[in-house]
């Protein structure tokens, strides 16, 4: 029955646990190294094996055991990759039985808040697929393509800036430049928001078409497409602190305090679990209010880690950072105001259509919004941009020292 066959495609899978678990050993040394190729392609091969795996699905009882061999072979291929380039920059780790010693103390300390952690973001999206299966037909699907399109400036933006920040800013507070580690922070939050926004204003200003143009064949219906986009809004109205979280809390993490962003995560996820229920119990918004709750447990989130970071002073809201975000808020207002003046025209100019109809349309619009929001930020940016450029290619000459007298 389904159930052996669950058990037996475990088995299959189940290595590529030990195998993950050895990549992200290997990666978190090549992230410390500013080493970052590998460890970012590595998904990419799980990505290949599978479609390679599914491929050749009629050699396998099932697909399911197609995909299931993908994953394991994926696991082994991202191992020799990631370890690889750490054996390149000779700190491939060699394992042998740990001594209780001050560094493993310190280690163990730092692991447990962190683990702690991402319990509690497993126990939020455990919620959502428990009160899920209570909801209509549809809604489970409905949260899962709207997350997995809220994912994308995340993974793409969020999670890969905090990356490449963490080790820059840990190495400049080791040597004592606090200033430089504020810049760097200061940077890496521009240009989160820099690479964000247009994702935000598409999500909010266009999810309808989005949904139609991506999805809405085969069996994904108009009523799927109008579930699915109605939870993206309201995931959309929590981008901002999902792909802030990372460059905010790096300022911890880099002084090697892990226990005060889980104070604030853990915080956020009991308000995000507790607006879940009240949203199920006492309103009609069904998958909506999940994503929802989900949301506003993102910006208590960021809020919590903003306010210790500021108390503290490890976080400073500096004129050069709140000139930057009023310019890029122009810029998204100028990104707005492009597509909600040109949808209903270039929307007329494919109503005849009958197939690729949203598509064509997603991607004028696309088109135009990138041209408008690129050159808002070149107008707003580009001068400073360009000084900066400038003042890299050409250095000022250093001063000659000072002859005594």
């Amino acid at each position: 029955g389904r159930f052996a066959l669950a058990v037996e495609l475990t088995r299959i899978t189940f290595p590529y646990l030990l195998l993950m678990s050895l990549v992200t050993l290997y990666g978190g040394i090549l992230n410390a190294l500013a080493r970052f190729a590998a460890a970012a392609a590595a998904p990419i091969l799980l990505n290949v094996a599978m479609m390679a795996a599914l491929a050749v699905a009629v050699l396998f009882p099932t697909p399911g055991h197609a995909a299931a061999w993908g994953v394991l072979i994926a696991g082994v291929l991202e191992a020799l990759l990631v370890g690889g380039d750490t054996l390149r920059n000779g700190v491939l780790t060699v394992f042998r039985w740990p001594k209780w010693d001050e560094d493993v103390k310190r280690f163990f300390n730092a692991l447990a808040p962190a683990t702690i952690g991402s319990a509690g973001t497993q126990i939020a999206l455990f919620a959502d697929t428990v009160i899920a299966s209570f909801l209509a037909a549809g809604a489970l699907s409905a949260l899962y393509y709207a997350d997995r399109l809220n994912q994308l400036p995340i993974g793409v933006v969020g999670i890969a800036v905090g990356t490449v920040l963490l080790p820059e800013m840990a190495s400049r507070i080791a040597g004592g430049d606090e200033a430089g580690a504020r810049r760097a922070q200061r940077r890496a939050i521009e240009l989160t928001l820099l690479l964000s926004i247009p994702c935000l204003v598409a999500f909010l200003i266009i999810p309808d078409l989005i949904m139609r143009a991506l999805f809405m064949r085969g069996k994904f219906t108009a009523a799927d497409a109008t579930a699915a986009w109605q939870t993206l809004v309201a995931y959309a109205l929590g981008l901002l602190p999902f792909v802030l979280i990372r460059s905010v809390t790096a300022t911890f993490l880099a002084r090697g305090d892990t226990a005060t962003p889980v104070k604030a995560s853990l915080t956020a996820v009991a308000v995000n679990v507790a607006f879940k229920a009240l949203f199920y119990s006492f309103t009609a918004l069904a998958q909506v209010g999940l994503a929802l709750a989900t949301s506003i447990g993102a910006w208590l989130n960021l809020g919590l880690v903003i306010w210790f970071a500021a108390r503290r002073g490890h976080l400073v809201l500096d004129p050069a950072l709140r000139s930057a975000m009023v310019r890029l808020t122009a810029a998204a207002i100028a990104l707005v105001a492009v597509l909600l003046l040109a949808r209903a025209p270039v929307a007329e100019l494919f109503a005849g259509w009958t197939s690729w109809r949203d598509e064509s349309t997603l991607a004028v619009l696309a088109m135009m919004g990138g041209v408008v929001y690129a050159a808002a930020i070149f107008a707003l940016f580009g001068k400073e941009w360009l000084a900066a450029l400038r003042a890299r290619k050409h250095p000022l000459p250093m001063r000659p020292p000072l002859q005594p007298d």
